[in-house]
């Protein structure tokens, strides 16, 4: 089956290109008379597991299934030319392998440019639009039955990741909660969502409005030991700042309670509001502007060697964040 690269923020489109090579996988090792074999799938993360392990793993087949899928998340983080040389000669020796599929994975829009692979197996699955994001969640409430207003769409999108993986895993639990027998309306989604939110750069954002230094620690190593990608982390709470200029603008022009120009800035739930009026307490605009650079600052620093220590580089930046806007 050979190899494939996905990249890219929006994680839903690139989990379903792993499913379709899932689904093109098993099609393809039907036979006739059914095997009783099965694939193994295997996961590996780029930043911990050495290029040695992960091609030994591809070339040596279990007694127990008549094929396999190795899928390598954080593949960034493979930038030694020797463990990018030993990925590479695997994938042209295996050229007509159909027991094997090699998966690599990564939340940035690049990889090495070492890694040779066929150009019609690489695909950047970018974030969506606005109003691809807007159709996208009306779709999936159509579908389950439900119909929810403009004001719901919104406030799904403010406080929900901007990637589709993220919005069909929320959306799904809303469904369980929303009333089928009235119409839908922004408290019912605030409530739910906030009931069952998991960690993600908005939380830890509305910890870092309320200077709650440990709980925004906490946070950060909740992320982290799921897999959330530090960059994406970074990422997130970089839009959030750029919002929080925006708000501040506002603030300034006199209107922060104009409901117009808050849902134009994306700002319509009270919840999301309540989060950027208390970080406008702690941060003026030239506070904002200090956070952003610094946030770019930490990008760079998390893509360098220096990256092994990401934990206490995300550290850092949090409490530098959080100082910041306590002058």
């Amino acid at each position: 089956m050979g190899a494939y690269i996905y990249l890219g923020p929006e994680l839903g489109k690139k989990q379903d290109a792993v499913n379709n090579v899932r689904s093109q996988f098993k099609n393809s090792r039907q036979t006739e008379p059914p095997t009783q074999l099965s694939a193994e799938e295997f996961i590996f993360y780029g930043d911990e597991t050495p290029a040695a392990v992960i091609v030994d793993t591809l070339q040596n087949q279990g007694l127990f299934a008549d094929s396999r899928i190795v899928i390598v998340k954080n593949a960034e983080a493979i930038k030694k030319k020797e463990e990018i040389d030993q990925i590479v000669s695997w994938t042209k020796s295996s050229i007509n392998d159909n027991s094997t599929a090699l998966i690599l994975l990564s939340d940035e829009i690049k990889i090495a440019a070492g890694f040779d692979i066929a150009k019609a197996n690489k695909q950047i699955f970018y974030e969506l639009f606005e109003s691809e994001k807007n159709e996208w969640v009306r779709n999936f409430f159509r579908r389950e039955g439900l119909s929810i207003n403009d004001d719901c769409v919104y406030t799904i999108l403010e406080m929900v990741e901007n990637n589709t993986d993220a919005l069909k895993r929320e959306c799904s639990r809303l469904i369980n909660f929303l009333p089928k027998n009235k119409q839908i309306n922004n408290e019912d989604i605030e409530k739910w969502l906030a009931h069952n939110r998991e960690e993600s750069a908005f939380t830890l954002f509305s910890r870092i409005a309320a200077g709650d230094l440990n709980r925004a620690l906490e946070s950060i190593s909740v992320m982290l030991a799921a897999k959330i990608s530090a960059s994406g982390i970074i990422s997130g709470l970089a839009w959030c700042f750029r919002k929080l200029g925006d708000y501040l603008a506002l603030v300034e022009a006199g209107n922060a309670n104009n409901s117009v120009e808050l849902k134009q800035i994306g700002l319509s739930s009270q919840k999301t509001k309540n989060d950027y009026i208390a970080a406008a307490r702690r941060y003026d605009s030239d506070a904002v502007e200090e956070c952003l650079a610094l946030t770019a600052r930490y990008d760079i620093l998390l893509r360098s060697p220096a990256a092994v220590m990401e934990n206490i580089l995300m550290d850092r930046y949090i409490i530098t964040v959080i100082n910041t806007g306590m002058r």
